[in-house]
């Protein structure tokens, strides 16, 4: 990662991040026209405006009305900003030569790749979580959140360690003990992987709720809006300026993967659960323990104990069994689109 850090830092230097940028460039090509012609994929999130242009296993990461635009995330190029008219992307020729330059480059990288998966079991020990207790049989069964929390990241463990023997699964928790939520982070933080190799977060919960009717599950990710510290600011230390420019196109690197992720997983979900349980849809917030994982990462709502109906289900190791499935499809399904893709980031720091 400092290495490429470096090579970012020595190109920015040398262009001068502001002047190498013809701001007063107004883009008349449609983006995303120009770029179906061309066989590019484009991915767009409205709610941080920024995206990311694929093709050939290469990435180059853009914001609205910005120049610098990251490519691979190993280096930096300057060009004309994409704009917005008339709520779709513009860019200029430039633009477009710069890009069918760099999509059209020699390969000469390392694959990218996943190198760690960290599942944690949220809540445990003295912080039982979400709890309700029913009447079942005429017995009373209280059904605890970290109980469920769980037995499906003991679950997804096995899947995953089982299909990707060559990469790093790592539990936060494997028994009933209570971990706060620095130490999680602490620990998916202290993961370390080679420099082309990513981490993924996956928090597993179960939600709770006053209205008992409220039922489903959900995928929740880091709010754009919520700004992190996700490089090293001792790498910039002869020029301070670059470090909010870059680590917040890093930072905006994480959210489109977490965003990823969260689809691919709410994809299996339904596949597996959505004739039981209805999905609630991708989420955005800014829970302590997804936002100080520097990695992308997610945190995943299975259902409400709060509801009796759902709760019954929690509480059926084989309801819990097709959940899991439904997560580890929708992992599996992202790892085989970011290292066919050569990945969107380098592993954290």
């Amino acid at each position: 990662m400092k290495k490429y850090l470096a090579i970012l830092f020595c190109l920015i230097t040398f262009f001068s991040v502001f002047a190498a940028t013809d701001s007063s460039a107004s883009g008349n090509v449609s983006l995303l026209k120009t770029a179906k012609e061309m066989g590019i994929t484009v991915f767009w999130d409205s709610l941080s405006e920024s995206g990311l242009l694929e093709k050939n296993g290469h990435q180059m990461t853009f914001r609205k009305n910005d120049g610098i635009i990251l490519l691979d995330n190993l280096r930096v190029m300057m060009t004309d900003p994409p704009v917005i008219k008339n709520n779709e992307l513009y860019v200029t020729d430039r633009f477009i030569e710069d890009a069918t330059a760099f999509f059209t480059e020699e390969d000469d990288e390392d694959l990218f790749k996943v190198g760690a998966i960290l599942i944690d079991a949220g809540h445990g020990g003295k912080d039982p979580g979400a709890l309700k207790t029913y009447d079942v049989g005429g017995k009373k069964v209280t059904i605890q959140e970290k109980d469920i929390n769980l037995k499906v990241a003991k679950m997804l463990y096995e899947r995953l360690k089982t299909a990707y023997p060559e990469k790093q699964i790592i539990l936060t928790r494997s028994t009933d003990v209570f971990l706060s939520l620095s130490e999680r982070t602490d620990i998916a933080n202290a993961v370390k992987v080679p420099d082309n190799d990513a981490i993924l977060f996956i928090s597993i919960h179960v939600n709770s709720s006053l209205n008992k009717s409220s039922s489903g599950y959900e995928v929740w990710y880091l709010s754009p809006g919520y700004r992190r510290t996700v490089l090293d600011k001792t790498a910039v230390d002869d020029d301070k300026s670059l470090f909010p420019i870059l680590n917040s196109m890093m930072e905006e690197e994480y959210t489109t993967e977490s965003i990823m992720i969260a689809r691919f997983i709410m994809d299996g979900l339904q596949a597996q659960i959505g004739n039981q349980s209805k999905a609630r849809g991708i989420k955005a917030e800014e829970w302590f323990v997804v936002k100080n994982a520097n990695m992308p990462s997610v945190l995943i709502e299975l259902g409400f104990v709060s509801n009796q109906e759902e709760a019954m289900l929690l509480n059926s190791d084989t309801y819990l069994k097709k959940a899991t499935l439904g997560i580890y499809n929708g992992i599996s399904a992202f790892i085989t689109h970011f290292e066919r893709s050569k990945g969107f980031t380098s592993a954290n720091e």
